[in-house]
């Protein structure tokens, strides 16, 4: 196998677990460049602060999908504000909690019941009775659990 179809599968691996179009993906990857420090770290960091994957993160879904039409359906809240971009990225200290009328919808507690058996993450402190979550920190890449190449992914798109 080419050392570039190496970099794209890593790329299309990585974008399908975070459920994301190319573009989203792209300008995702170029937001994370401009900041400072490791890029690939960066890119991998700002898909785990999208709102969406905390949602799953945190356990009120099973699935990203799923965390992503919660969302989009106005059922989760940041820092008390209703929020339906699944991109929204949330920063540490913000609190993200189930809505009160929708915490009686049948995938939330579906999906709080199957996480009262996960392993919670170290940057993330979770309340799943009250279904609120909280971002602690901003994660290091020895914290974000996903078996992922990024430096490939880098290389792919400093071409």
């Amino acid at each position: 196998m080419s050392e570039y179809a190496k970099q794209l599968r890593e790329k299309q691996k990585v974008k399908r677990i975070y459920g994301l179009t190319e573009k989203q993906f792209r300008n995702l990857f170029e937001s994370a460049s401009r900041e400072q420090g490791v890029k690939g770290t960066n890119l991998l960091v700002a898909l785990e602060s999208r709102l969406d994957n905390l949602v799953y993160r945190m356990g009120f879904a099973v699935s990203r999908s799923q965390a992503r039409q919660l969302v989009g359906h106005g059922h989760i809240q940041v820092n008390g504000r209703r929020v339906d971009i699944p991109s929204y990225r949330v920063k540490p200290n913000d609190e993200v909690r189930v809505a009160p009328g929708s915490r009686e919808i049948v995938p939330v507690k579906v999906a709080k019941d199957s996480a009262a058996r996960g392993v919670p993450l170290s940057w993330i402190s979770v309340d799943l009775e009250k279904a609120v979550g909280r971002v602690t920190e901003r994660p290091g890449r020895d914290q974000i659990p996903v078996a992922a190449q990024e430096q490939l992914i880098v290389e792919l798109y400093s071409k």
